[in-house]
């Protein structure tokens, strides 16, 4: 049975960098769909990263924008290998 991601999971610093997905990317669909749909929309990161990551950049600015660049390098990872749009694979 499939799991329904959170809505709106808490993030680590990082996103997992490896070559498959993993069970963080699968609870972080979600999230990795708001980064795309933010970058998309032109908003500003350090408020992307207040809102959707949880960070505030104006007290942790080096976290923020790691965290940002991370997941969002992930989320287009996700959606370039068509995982994202069609679930994980992790079944």
């Amino acid at each position: 049975m499939t799991q329904i991601p959170r809505l709106d999971p808490n993030v680590a610093d990082l996103a997992p960098a490896g070559p498959v997905p993993t069970s963080y990317d699968e609870e972080h669909v979600v999230t990795y769909i708001r980064l795309l749909q933010a970058e998309g929309e032109g908003a500003d990161w350090r408020e992307v990263a207040r809102i959707v990551l949880h960070i505030d950049p104006e007290c942790e600015p080096d976290r923020a924008r790691n965290a940002y660049q991370s997941h969002l390098a992930r989320a287009k990872w996700m959606t370039e290998h068509g995982r994202l749009l069609r679930g994980t694979g992790l079944n």
